[in-house]
């Protein structure tokens, strides 16, 4: 439905978009990741039409894009800075795009289809206001609710939920993933917050400096990331990544853990090994092989986030413990890993010409 080929796009000199290649199935949920300059929201002007790339091209529905105005591409775009008419009411945002020529619906559909997305949105209360009296997470889910009512091929949504409170965005969450469903419509989610991307998305693409380094599923993006700053960008907290080396049995890791997993190189091999927090146990009781320090928690409520300084050395693990962890416990203390230890395999970001994926 979406295919970017080679998209060069450059300010000055600040290149925003390096070669960058993408690929969007059609009614699918596509989410875009990456951290703020990356390039997410310059990838979706350029689809719309918004802003046209140095070099490159842009397919939607297996129609080049090349010199098709904006209004004439069929996609819908939410804006991170709402792009609102701050003097009219939210009805009347919501209502916009269904009173212009290319998209008029008679007055009873519009005003059946804005109730719906009201409703779905939780601002059916606000139609009435001018936007320019409504909060931000209010303003938000109107701009969010006049792409969503008009008729598209494909939907670009940059970072719908960003400011939204923590219970309403886990809502809308589940919302969207069910109205991209329903309409089967193709969606191109931009998001810097990895649990959004892991929760909606079909497909993942992780982002940096202008170029897509990884696309996969969820379950590919996170037991196989292309490389560190990947597996670092998903999980909370963040991934464990130890220095080792490869020997006959398996992998042995600083601080003496010992890992019975196949690697792809030979014995002597330095690697990287990444342990997840929450795939680490800690215990209280004696004959554990490995031992270390709590050397601080952080209470999460049902959960403890534990960092462990390891053996005598000054190499630290990040593992999750059970709430009732007691707080005995923040003292010297042996620890194991339980059966079944997932690890995933990545290799360190290097410069572009000498990329290495070992």
């Amino acid at each position: 439905m979406i295919r970017l080929s080679g998209i060069r796009k450059a300010y000055g000199k600040t290149v925003a978009l390096d070669e960058l290649e993408l690929d969007v199935r059609e009614g699918e949920f596509f989410c875009l990741l990456g951290p703020s300059g990356a390039g997410k929201t310059t990838t979706l002007k350029t689809i719309a039409g918004l802003e046209q790339p140095d070099s490159g091209t842009v397919v939607l529905g297996g129609e080049d894009m090349r010199g098709v105005e904006p209004y004439d591409r069929g996609v819908a775009m939410c804006f991170e800075s709402y792009a609102l008419y701050p003097h009219r009411s939210a009805y009347d945002n919501l209502a916009s795009p269904l009173r212009s020529p290319r998209h008029r619906l008679p007055a009873a559909e519009a005003r059946q289809r804005i109730g719906a997305i009201a409703e779905l949105l939780g601002i059916s209360g606000l139609l009435d206001r001018p936007v320019g009296q409504l909060s931000n997470g209010q303003r938000q889910r109107v701009a969010l609710g006049r792409v969503l009512v008009r008729p598209a091929r494909a939907f670009l949504l940059d970072e719908p939920l960003s400011h939204l409170d923590a219970k309403l965005r886990q809502q809308m969450r589940a919302e969207l993933k069910a109205i991209g469903a329903v309409r089967r419509t193709t969606t191109l989610y931009v998001t810097h917050d990895s649990v959004e991307a892991l929760a909606l998305g079909d497909r993942i693409g992780a982002i940096r400096e202008g170029r897509i380094v990884q696309t996969g599923t969820r379950e590919e993006i996170w037991y196989r990331p292309h490389d560190t700053e990947v597996a670092r960008a998903f999980g909370r907290p963040r991934i464990n990544l130890l220095p080792g080396v490869v020997t006959e049995s398996g992998v042995r890791a600083d601080g003496g853990i010992e890992l019975p997993v196949r690697a792809p190189a030979a014995p002597g091999t330095d690697v990287l090994v990444g342990l997840r927090p929450r795939d680490i146990a800690l215990h209280g009781g004696e004959g554990h092989e490995l031992s270390g320090t709590v050397y601080v928690t952080e209470v999460l409520g049902r959960s403890v986030e534990v960092t462990v300084r390891l053996g005598t050395g000054e190499q630290r693990v990040s593992l999750v413990a059970p709430g009732r962890t007691r707080r005995a416990l923040v003292r010297t203390i042996p620890y194991g890993s339980r059966s079944g230890l997932r690890t995933c395999c990545c290799s360190r970001p290097t410069g572009r010409s000498d990329r290495d994926d070992g």
